[in-house]
């Protein structure tokens, strides 16, 4: 509960005890509690393309180019950012990257949770 003073006509120590609440339905948090849960939220963290690229080269033992990396993730619907050298280069006749290089993008889509 907080308490909250009235600014009227009201005697100065008048005050209304009011129970407030952050969100909506089964989502509500106290005032109270809003500090403790934004504590416990962890932010997924943004993969790049440069992190894709390590991961790969280290699993597979292979390069991946970032347009193979844009292309993957145009086919499967999903945004591109921070390549836009790749982005760039997909305005150019489409380059399919060999099967074992998409599937290995796949994975790494898949262990960074992008899909």
């Amino acid at each position: 509960m907080e308490t909250i003073a009235l600014l009227s006509h009201k005697s100065p120590d008048s005050h209304i005890d009011v129970k407030v609440e952050f969100g909506e339905g089964e989502e509500k948090v106290p005032l109270d509690k809003i500090a403790e849960r934004a504590k416990q939220y962890q932010p997924a963290p943004r993969v790049t393309y440069k992190m894709i690229q390590e991961y790969i080269e280290e699993k597979y033992g292979f390069k991946v180019h970032t347009a193979y990396i844009a292309e993957v993730k145009r086919s499967l619907g999903l945004t591109m950012y921070d390549a836009p050298n790749a982005v760039e280069e997909l305005k150019q006749p489409r380059k399919c990257p060999p099967k074992e290089k998409v599937e290995a993008i796949a994975d790494a889509l898949k262990y960074f949770e992008v899909i």
